[in-house]
């Protein structure tokens, strides 16, 4: 009897909201929580009830209480009893509420919500989910996460956007029982943009001891900001100012001055006296400027190579040589235009300096009817070279690229793919100001031709299962793949071209084709096959399907191998195997069959069972590697773990130590201590300075619960050193 009476409310609830909405809504159920219970039905009134709960689902939001009533005409829903309202990650609960569900909006007299960080308890709820605007009078509201929170907001009505603000009237603040302080209007944004003043304490070998400031504020609704003034006993005072515009539909951007007064400034890679007035300016912006048109904005200027490393270590880790650029990008279907200038700032860089540089690229696309494709890429530019410290360009010159390519894709068989293709480049460069002498002026034709044939073979075995890998049917997917390249010898060689865009020493294998290869200036002779194929096993788990092994490898085959080849060239393998949802375990070896030796083998194992505990451990060898110095290889052994002991305690290890040596180079340790609102971290870092003293380094910091000043600090921990 319940089963048929739960399908009528399901479709004359859904035949409600369609005729309202004028279009198919998603599938509305309403049912019994628990198959004991006693579930009703009352045709004529509209209402559902259980002793143990019903609940209604309509598309993302789904709606709990003990009595549930249906108006079929307005697409109402009003609910009493243990009312629990969930849509998205926002929930909302009382004793009685009032939904709509075509207008997504809901109604209760006395209510509590809860979307972190904020939580809140009051009455005369008016909340929109369309709009995602919600107000609320005579309320409570905290951040702390617990019955009795340590402090919290009395306010007569409030205002709520849920991640992003809480605007307050009327508003009375507590600590436990205490009012500390009243404001008749007060704004409080989620996120970057809130009130948070931080002190960071510590001691570090290089600083003494020190402390690090701040506050975080919005000064107006699309404007925020960020103060710093830091102490260090060793190098003296440094201060500096973040600003983050927020212009809405004209973009964002960001300012930055850092500025240190420092007493031990040092010497520079050259040996000479870094003067003790030490900074970095910053300013960066992005906008879209119309539909598919968008600009992209970073200037970056240093005192000297070390400024960053010496004061903002995090920043430094990320990106060591940041550029100053200007580009402007306009995209489309077939096409893109791309114009962009990149001047050198920072003297002590080496760059290359492009003022500016054009560049017109066509997309692969079809030409007419034909079963031809064709694609282009054009640039016009003027480069600039300049080494380290040197304020004459090693070499500049006006350059003109134009490379143009036809494919003609077919699949054969039904399984096999075949796409031939054939291109041609012309590069003209005309040298300016040369040291190096090279050739004035300079013609340069590259012809390219070759093919890539491909296929995709798969199997399934439904009925495959296995508990210890969490298995429920497996598919096998091979993908196995030739692509074969020829370049004559292009004339003149790149012994006698400039070289601007040349090729990066990279650990994985470079592109062997056109238009992704794209070392301009490096272009020479090649006859070559690469083989590859890739693996994939792929089984089904409570997220989807998910890859059970992810593995790809691929050879090159040199047929008339350039004197600095050799004919076979490191056989290559990129492995992701994930025999449970929460490991990961990862490979990445390159193999040198000539002189059979290891060139690199990284290793990495990722284990995350729940959020009480988790282990990485990985090992990285990397031999060294010619033009990249003495010490470019490495054989580091890395180890992270985190354990979270109860509800008040958690600690984070971290080890990376060189098999090389024999040393420990780097050691974090870190204790978290939950206060409530608040997180408290006590770190100890120890380095090892190897020609120099060793660093060590103690800090605490604390960061509120609702509002984290770190978020990934298990990744980046030198930001729990506030730097």
């Amino acid at each position: 009897m319940a089963g048929w009476r739960q399908w009528l409310a399901v479709a004359a609830a859904a035949a409600s909201i369609g005729s309202i909405a004028g279009q198919p809504p998603p599938e509305l159920v309403i049912e019994a929580l628990s198959e004991r219970g006693v579930f009703q039905y009352d045709e004529s009134s509209g209402v559902a009830s259980d002793p143990v709960g019903v609940r209604a689902t309509y598309g993302d939001t789904t709606l709990t209480a003990k009595k549930i009533r249906f108006f079929r005409k307005s697409g109402v829903v009003e609910a009493e009893g243990d009312v629990r309202l969930r849509q998205g990650a926002e929930l909302w609960t009382g004793d009685r509420l009032r939904y709509d569900f075509e207008r997504r909006t809901a109604e209760a007299s006395a209510f509590r919500f809860g979307h972190p960080p904020l939580y809140i308890a009051g009455e005369g709820l008016r909340g929109n989910f369309t709009n995602q605007i919600h107000t609320a009078t005579n309320v409570f509201l905290t951040t702390d996460d617990v019955a009795r929170p340590a402090h919290k907001v009395r306010a007569k009505r409030i205002r709520l956007r849920p991640g992003e603000y809480v605007e307050i009237e009327g508003a009375t603040f507590y600590v436990g029982k205490v009012p500390i302080m009243y404001l008749p209007r007060y704004r409080r944004y989620f996120g970057r943009r809130s009130f948070n003043p931080f002190l960071v304490p510590g001691y570090r070998s290089l600083y003494g001891p020190y402390l690090l400031s701040g506050i975080n504020w919005a000064m107006t609704t699309n404007l925020s900001a960020t103060a710093h003034l830091d102490y260090r006993q060793k190098r003296g005072l440094a201060g500096g100012l973040d600003l983050f515009p927020d212009l809405g539909v004209y973009g964002s951007g960001e300012a930055s001055a850092y500025y240190a007064s420092d007493k031990r400034p040092g010497r520079d890679a050259r040996g000479k006296p870094i003067d003790s007035s030490r900074y970095r300016l910053r300013f960066g912006y992005k906008a879209d400027v119309a539909r598919g048109l968008a600009f992209h904005a970073q200037v970056q200027k240093e005192s000297d190579a070390y400024a960053a490393r010496d004061f903002l270590e995090s920043e430094y880790r990320a990106d060591r040589e940041p550029k100053t650029f200007f580009e402007l990008n306009r995209w489309r279907p077939n096409f893109s235009v791309n114009l962009m200038a990149l001047p050198r700032l920072n003297d002590f860089f080496r760059t290359v300096e492009r003022l500016p540089d054009l560049k017109v690229s066509a997309f692969h696309q079809q030409i007419g009817p034909l079963p031809v494709y064709y694609e282009s890429e054009s640039s016009l530019a003027y480069l600039r070279f300049r080494e380290a410290y040197d304020a004459r360009p090693a070499y500049e010159a006006f350059r003109g690229d134009t490379f143009h390519q036809l494919t003609a894709p077919r699949t054969f068989f039904g399984w096999l793919q075949a796409a031939p293709r054939v291109g041609v480049r012309y590069t003209r460069y005309a040298m300016g100001e040369n040291p190096d002498r090279l050739p004035e002026n300079q013609d340069r034709w590259v012809f390219n031709t070759g093919a890539e044939v491909s296929t995709k073979i798969w199997r399934l075995w439904p009925g495959a299962r296995s508990r210890l890998l969490d298995a429920d049917g497996i598919r096998h997917i091979f993908e196995p793949s030739i692509n074969y390249v020829f370049v004559p010898d292009p004339s003149p060689p790149p012994a006698r071209l400039p070289q601007f865009d040349y090729e990066v020493q990279t650990f994985r294998p470079l592109p062997i084709e056109y238009p992704d290869y794209n070392a301009v200036d490096a272009i020479d002779s090649q006859n070559v096959f690469r083989f590859g194929a890739r693996n994939r096993l792929q089984t089904k788990r409570k997220d989807g399907v998910e890859d059970l092994v992810d593995w790809w490898t691929m050879i090159d085959w040199r047929v008339d191998p350039r004197p600095d080849q050799r004919t076979y060239g490191d056989l290559y393998s990129d492995l992701d195997f994930r025999p449970r949802s929460w490991i990961t375990l990862t490979s990445e070896l390159r193999y040198d069959l000539n002189e059979t030796r290891w060139n690199m083998a990284n290793h990495m194992a990722t284990i995350e069972p729940n959020d009480r505990w988790s282990w990485q451990v990985g090992h990285r060898y990397l031999r060294r590697w010619p033009g990249l110095g003495p010490d470019s290889g490495n054989n580091l052994i890395i180890n992270s773990v985190y354990f979270k002991l109860n509800e008040d305690w958690a600690f984070h290890i971290a080890h990376h130590f060189e098999a090389r040596d024999g040393v420990l180079e780097e050691q974090y340790y870190t204790v978290y201590r939950d206060l409530r609102s608040w997180t408290a971290a006590l770190t100890f870092r120890v380095r090892d300075g190897r020609e120099e003293p060793n660093d060590f380094s103690v800090a605490l910091t604390f960061s509120l619960k609702a509002f984290p000043r770190f978020r990934n600090d298990r990744v980046r921990p030198t930001l729990l050193l506030g730097e």
